[in-house]
């Protein structure tokens, strides 16, 4: 009898040894990545804050923003890093590719500048790559095999998007759930969530405050949830517009100005103009004084998400470094603060939704989005910013910001259909890019064996 329960006890002892090795290797990754990227983000942080402070104080460094570009491309040059992007870090996860250790003090440094100078821009792409590449290396120094080299990015990720934004939650989603729509890696969701709340302490204690609004949500009743709804729509349609904009200026500055060096020249002196001609520094940097007044005062130009739209794709075509996260926040709530009045919202409520559905339209990210809502206004109107997620992801199509992220189930049925994003509509015979691009083995793994017919 003894003899059977040590057996008993040796053979659960054995198959306990997998999952126990498992569970120390991600638990010590993730806190030494999100200690590096709650440091680093802390660092940067404080560099755009200080940057945008300095831009303030002397307003003519506006005038310093082709000069800055040089200095960006130069840099890039320099280090060998040109052309990378938050693409090529959601590339890391899909096909293995490698990130170089340099990406991280080229957009540190791109960002800041840009921020300095005036480029309308945000932070998030400057934490998705930086946080990509520390969780990449980090796993490089642990001698993760290929497999695990693309969690630790997604640690990565999460964490550096947490030390910014304070949304541990919302970035541990967000990083398992952006790379492939309808794939959530679930074995990455321990090691995100603890890289999230390392990074949330570290930053929290060098000193950055998360990213937090005041706003009331209305009680909760079908006439107010029908106009969420309705202008949820609205914003499926303005998230359309925000990537496709963003997406043509950059076809279209590389094509008729393929030099690099012009390019950004020309990008720094439109931006000047577009600033005299509006005669406000509103849609300079990251914007996000107007976005809080929006959400939490119901104040708002009707031209604002327009005049920001525009000014984010000429920095961003012009080859200047940032994100588009924080200027599609501007977008949606500057938009929604006026929009819906219209439809009987309160203004500021109205923001709070257009942020958040604009938001999930451009990203295709329904449910970080609406954790990412509880996380900047509180659980109290959760239901409604749900129901926008979900009405902005259907109807935003398959546009989004990042050309490398794959929707692997369609939008309007459970069928498999495995595009890239602003490579598909939903007008397309099915299965027609199957053919021509084969998914990812680990996608098809974690998808199934469903095929569309």
């Amino acid at each position: 009898m003894k003899e059977t329960i040590r057996q008993m006890l040796d053979r659960t002892w054995k198959r306990a040894i997998p999952y126990l090795s498992a569970l120390a290797k991600w638990l010590i990754l993730a806190l030494v990545t999100g200690g590096i990227c709650g440091a680093v983000g802390a660092a940067f942080h404080t560099g755009i804050h200080e940057a945008e402070l300095l831009r303030g104080r002397f307003p003519w460094l506006l005038w310093c923003l082709p000069l800055a570009g040089v200095a960006i491309v130069a840099f890039y040059k320099l280090t060998r890093t040109e052309g990378q992007g938050t693409n090529n870090v959601i590339d890391v996860v899909h096909l293995g590719k490698g990130l170089p250790v340099l990406l991280l003090p080229a957009i540190f440094v791109g960002t800041v500048l840009t921020h300095l100078c005036g480029g309308s821009a945000g932070r998030e792409g400057a934490a998705l790559q930086m946080g990509g590449t520390i969780g990449y290396h980090v796993g490089g120094l642990f001698r993760l095999d290929d497999r695990d080299l693309r969690t630790a990015t997604m640690v990565g990720m999460a964490a550096f998007f947490t030390a910014l934004f304070g949304t541990p939650l919302a970035a541990t989603v967000f990083a398992m759930m952006v790379i492939s729509i309808g794939v959530f890696y679930h074995a990455a969701f321990l090691p995100c969530l603890t890289a999230s709340l390392t990074a949330y302490g570290v930053s929290l204690l060098l000193g950055v405050a998360p990213t937090r609004f005041s706003v009331s949500a209305p009680g909760l009743e079908l006439l107010t949830m029908l106009k969420v709804a309705a202008l949820a729509a609205l914003c499926a349609l303005v998230s359309i517009l925000f990537c496709r904009t963003i997406h043509f200026a950059e076809k279209q500055m590389a094509r008729r100005i393929p030099n690099a060096w012009l390019r950004v020249v020309v990008g720094g002196l439109a931006v000047i103009a577009l600033t005299l001609l509006c005669g406000t520094t509103d849609y300079n940097g990251a914007g996000m004084a107007i976005v809080t007044r929006a959400v939490e005062q119901g104040e708002a130009a009707p031209e604002a998400f327009l005049l920001k739209l525009l000014f984010t794709a000429v920095t961003l075509s012009a080859g200047f470094k940032g994100g588009e996260v924080v200027p599609s926040f501007f977008v949606g709530a500057t938009f929604g603060c006026v929009a819906g009045p219209l439809l009987g919202l309160p203004p500021g409520f109205a923001a709070a939704v257009g942020l958040i559905a604009v938001f999930c339209g451009a990203v295709n990210c329904p449910l970080a989005s609406t954790f990412l809502s509880v996380e900047l206004f509180g659980a109290e109107g959760m239901l409604y910013f749900a129901v926008a997620c979900g009405v902005s992801y259907m109807l935003s199509g398959y546009s989004g910001l990042y050309s490398s992220q794959t929707i692997l189930y369609s939008k309007l049925k459970a069928q498999y259909i495995n595009v890239h994003t602003n490579a598909h509509h939903a007008s397309d015979q099915p299965g027609e890019r199957q053919e021509e691009r084969p998914a990812p083995k680990e996608d098809r793994a974690a998808a199934g064996k469903e095929r569309s017919r």
